[in-house]
């Protein structure tokens, strides 16, 4: 399977590796990896776009493990010879970073799981509006993308998730359907259930953990910390006030201080 990345950054600076989240794309991670490039020391970055995401492959059904092994593949090919990266993930993303974590634990230096926890979610309570909302647009008829955001007002209120939702939305070039959903909306329909669950991965991972929630989000409680701790011992958690599921996006400059300290802590 084909994943597209961007990189920022030069070697010999160590990698951190990005991995968004549902109805994400690599990209929604340009603002960190450019401030990375900024510290000193700098480190480089690769964003990923996850399986039936981005610019991505398509595949037929969800299955998490095989989307974690296929992060990992694409992550040896950027990686010198034990060389190991930092792995960020958020949501879905921070679900394919655990998995990774545990599976390939030999690539991943530090990881930092971002407002996800090791355990089953109702998906479909969060994410179903937002996936009726995108097919009720009829794409042969879109003028432009200022009329996809006012159909979506409605069901989407909050102007930061339907930005990034539109950030989906591309142009084909094609007269006849001018303009497609760049991730594989079907699939994703129709197994929000499987991408919500949990996949069994046993095992531990042994290295630095960084828990980040945000404080208005559910995604991160009490009743999470036992299993998080029972694979990842070494978790350290920080919430961040006035932040919801989307913390890197709705607190971007407290997000980055904490999400560098740690960094260059482990680097």
């Amino acid at each position: 399977m084909f994943l597209h990345t961007i990189s920022h950054g030069e070697k010999p600076a160590p990698l951190v590796a990005f991995c968004h989240g549902l109805f994400g794309q690599g990209k929604n991670w340009t603002t960190s990896a450019r401030g990375l490039e900024q510290t000193d020391p700098p480190f480089r970055s690769l964003l990923i776009d996850m399986p039936n995401h981005g610019r991505s492959d398509w595949s037929s059904s969800v299955d998490l493990l095989d989307w974690a092994d296929e992060v990992a593949k694409t992550l040896r090919l950027h990686l010198d010879t034990a060389e190991a990266t930092h792995l960020v993930g958020h949501s879905l993303g921070g679900k394919i970073a655990m998995l990774i974590a545990l599976r390939h634990p030999e690539l991943v230096k530090s990881l930092v799981v971002v407002d996800m926890s090791p355990v089953n979610y109702e998906l479909a309570r969060h994410f179903r509006t937002y996936v009726k909302a995108m097919a009720s647009i009829d794409l042969d008829e879109l003028s432009g993308r200022s009329e996809a955001d006012a159909n979506l007002q409605v069901a989407v209120p909050g102007e930061v998730i339907r930005s990034f939702l539109l950030q989906n939305l591309r142009r084909t070039g094609n007269g006849d359907r001018p303009w497609r959903w760049q991730m594989n909306l079907d699939l994703l329909d129709e197994q929000l259930e499987r991408l919500g669950a949990w996949p069994g991965q046993q095992g531990r991972y042994e290295g630095p953990v960084l828990w980040v929630g945000g404080q208005d989000s559910d995604y991160i409680t009490d009743a999470y910390r036992a299993p998080m701790e029972q694979l990842f011992p070494s978790t350290r958690s920080v919430t961040i006030k006035n932040a919801g599921h989307w913390v890197h996006s709705e607190q971007p400059e407290v997000f980055q201080s904490v999400l560098t300290r740690f960094l260059q802590e482990h680097r």
